[in-house]
């Protein structure tokens, strides 16, 4: 009974190590994926699939760990056990992100190129060279995206503002610094500022156009916000524009 006690205590230990062990490299290669990426040392599509395939197995070495554990506490090992728990939540921790981003992008529109006008979107002037080397190009798409936002981001309208269009200039290059954007252009003379925000893990540029026009008592603001690369921009887009806005407002 002791040697079989014994055994079971050990073989529970090494499932556990083995599969907790495996979840951390899974987990190492699943940020890697991005940095990766971000440091230009492979595609996004690469990344993608690096990220796809460290889930995979994060979730089958997960219910590694989850057995080991369940052994280990079985055998009076609790600190094998802990180290199982540890492995299961390592595990959830890759696959939890994912997952919640694809819902995301099964609720949202597959599209990149968000506006609050779509009859006639900001151009992008000092961005367009770049833009045009870029997978998703610098030209609005017009109605089928502008059908798409509508029903998905309803609350994507120009900024009527009670202010100067020398004052909504520069606050709102105020605000656009205050986000974080790399500053491309900041015409005051035409109203114009263009931008570039960078995400964090994968390091994708979107680029961001402003427009400041007059109107009857003040300035009308409106704001484009376009991804490089990618079909989907996950709502980043709609995202993006309202929090500008909010910062706009709250100077």
């Amino acid at each position: 009974m002791a040697i079989a006690h014994s055994r079971l205590r050990a073989a529970g230990a090494v499932i556990t190590i083995t599969g907790t062990g495996a979840a951390l490299a899974c987990a190492l290669a699943a940020a890697a994926a991005g940095f990766g990426h971000g440091l230009g040392l492979w595609t996004f599509g690469t990344g993608f699939t690096i990220l796809r395939w460290s889930v995979y197995i994060g979730i089958g070495v997960g219910a590694v760990a989850l057995v080991g554990g369940a052994i280990a506490l079985a055998a009076g090992s609790r600190k094998h056990a802990v180290l199982g728990l540890a492995g299961v939540l390592v595990a959830l921790a890759l696959v939890i992100p994912p997952w919640t981003l694809q819902r995301t992008a099964d609720m949202v529109p597959r599209i990149h190129d968000i506006t609050t006008d779509t009859d006639n979107p900001p151009q992008f002037v000092a961005l367009r060279e770049v833009r045009e080397k870029s997978p998703n190009g610098a030209a609005y798409a017009g109605e089928k995206v502008a059908v798409q936002q509508k029903k998905a981001y309803p609350d994507m309208r120009p900024l009527d503002i009670d202010l100067a269009p020398a004052e909504a200039f520069n606050r709102a290059l105020a605000a656009a610094r205050r986000m974080g954007w790399d500053i491309a252009a900041a015409e005051a003379g035409e109203g114009r500022i263009e931008a570039t925000a960078t995400t964090f893990w994968f390091r994708f540029k979107d680029d961001v156009a402003i427009r400041i026009r007059a109107r009857d008592g003040g300035s009308r603001l409106d704001i484009r916000s376009m991804s490089r690369v990618g079909r989907s921009d996950l709502g980043a887009n709609a995202k993006r524009i309202r929090a500008f806005l909010a910062e706009f407002r709250n100077p």
